[in-house]
C-alpha cells in the first residue's frame, strides 16, 4: 500500500530527543526557545511562541490580536474545523466566507462583500490551504482598507512563499501545526508567530497559565497551559533543518503529477498561482462528483491510498446547524467539498511509487 502520509523521523530526531530524556528535563527547556526561534527565523517572522498544537497556535494568536466576546470574525468554511472552533473558544462569531474555485483559498473579491455588509468585523482568519498561499495582494489591501486585524492560519503551509515572501510573516499573528501529517512534525505540537513585541508578551502569558513574565506564580491575566515540551521541540529541530528538502521534493512530485494529469478529463489538476511557492501538504485534485467514490475505491483497490479533504463546509458540522448555520452560504465551498481528493506527494515517495501512481490514475476507465 502507497500511504497518503508518511512521517519522516531520521537519526538526528532520535539523537536530539534522546538528549531531552537522558537530561530528565522533559518539559520547558532550551530546545524549545531555540526551536521558537529558529521557525520564527525561517518564516521571516520576528517572534515565534510555541505551544501544544496547532488549534492551541491559532486561539493564541486570536487573543494576541484582542479577539473577544461578540467579536466577528471572517474566515473560510473549507478548512479543518479547528480553525472556526478557535474563533468560537474567543467566544467570537465566524462569518463565512466563500473560497476561489481555483485555489480553495478564501476569495478576496467575497470577503469585501462581507467587510462592507457587516461593518464591524474585527479580525480576518484566513487560511493557506493545502500549502497554497492566499492571496496576500488583494488580502493587504483590503487590510489597510478597513483595518481590521489580520490572523494567518498556516497549520499546512510551513515554506510557502506569496511574492517570495514567507507566509506566517504578513499578519498580525500566525498559526502553525506541527501534527504528524504536516510537512514537517513534532507529533503534537504548534506555534503562534507575531512580529509584534506587545503581541508577542502577551501571547507567553496566554500559554503559561497567564503568569507575569519572569515570575513562577503571579497570574495576571486568564490564561492556559498551552506549553510545548523540550522532548517535542527537539524534534522541530532536527525536523526544521530538512523542511527545504521535503519542499522541494513536494513540488517535484506534483510537477510530475501535473505534467501526466493535465490532460485527463475527469480530474483537475491543483492550481498554482502566480507569485505563489505551493509546498503541497496536500496534492489535491478536484474530481467529477460522479466519479469520486468509483476512483477512490479504484486506487484503494490498486494499493494507492487517497483522502477527502474536506467532505464537508464547516457550518455545515452539527455543533454550526445547532448554532444557527443554514446551507447555501458559499456555494463554492459546497462544490469542492463534493469533488476534491488528496492524492499522495510525502517526500518519502520513491521514484516507483510515483509512478506507479501515475500509471494507475491514467489507467482509470471513467464512466
Amino acid at each position: 500500500m502507497i500511504n497518503l502520509v508518511n512521517p519522516v523521523i531520521g537519526l538526528k530526531e532520535k539523537l536530539l530527543t534522546r538528549e531531552v530524556l537522558n537530561s530528565k528535563l522533559l518539559a520547558s527547556g532550551k530546545y524549545v526557545s531555540q526551536f521558537e526561534q529558529s521557525f520564527a527565523k525561517y518564516s521571516e517572522a520576528k517572534f515565534g511562541i510555541a505551544n501544544s498544537n496547532g488549534t492551541v497556535a491559532l486561539h493564541t494568536a486570536l487573543l494576541m490580536c484582542g479577539v473577544g466576546y461578540g467579536d466577528k470574525v471572517a474566515t473560510t468554511p473549507f478548512s479543518f474545523v479547528a480553525t472556526s472552533n478557535s474563533i468560537l473558544f474567543c467566544r467570537a462569531t465566524p462569518i463565512f466566507i466563500d473560497i476561489d474555485p481555483k485555489t480553495f483559498n478564501i476569495n478576496p473579491d467575497k470577503l469585501e462583500i462581507a467587510l462592507k455588509r457587516e461593518k464591524n468585523i474585527k479580525a480576518v482568519l484566513i487560511v493557506h490551504l493545502y500549502g497554497l498561499p492566499c492571496n496576500m495582494d488583494m488580502i493587504l489591501e483590503l487590510k489597510k482598507k478597513y483595518g481590521f486585524k489580520l490572523i494567518e492560519d498556516a497549520c499546512q503551509a510551513h515554506g510557502a512563499k506569496f511574492n517570495n515572501k514567507k507566509v506566517g510573516s504578513f499578519g498580525d499573528a500566525a498559526a502553525f501545526s506541527f501534527y504528524a501529517t504536516k510537512n514537517m512534525t513534532t507529533g503534537e505540537g504548534g506555534i503562534t508567530l507575531t512580529n509584534n513585541v506587545k503581541a508577542n508578551k502577551y501571547g507567553r502569558q496566554i500559554i503559561n497559565h497567564g503568569k507575569k513574565l519572569g515570575t513562577h506564580s503571579k497570574c495576571v491575566i486568564l490564561g492556559y497551559n498551552y506549553r510545548l515540551t523540550n522532548i517535542a521541540a527537539a524534534l522541530g529541530i532536527a525536523q526544521l533543518e530538512q523542511l527545504e528538502s521535503w519542499i522541494k521534493k513536494r513540488i517535484k512530485c506534483a510537477e510530475k503529477y501535473n505534467n501526466n494529469f493535465k490532460n485527463l478529463n475527469f480530474l483537475r489538476i491543483p492550481y498554482v498561482p502566480e507569485k505563489c511557492r505551493h509546498v503541497f501538504h496536500q496534492y489535491t485534485i478536484r474530481v467529477l462528483i460522479k466519479e469520486r467514490e468509483n476512483f477512490i475505491k479504484y486506487l484503494l483497490n490498486n494499493g494507492i491510498e487517497s483522502r477527502v479533504y474536506y467532505d464537508t463546509v464547516l457550518y455545515k458540522e452539527p455543533l454550526y446547524k445547532q448554532l444557527g448555520y443554514k446551507s447555501g452560504l458559499c456555494i463554492e465551498a459546497e462544490k469542492a467539498a463534493n469533488e476534491v481528493l488528496s492524492l499522495p506527494v510525502h517526500p518519502s515517495l520513491s521514484k516507483a511509487n510515483i509512478d506507479r501512481i501515475i500509471e494507475v490514475v491514467k489507467g482509470y476507465k471513467h464512466t
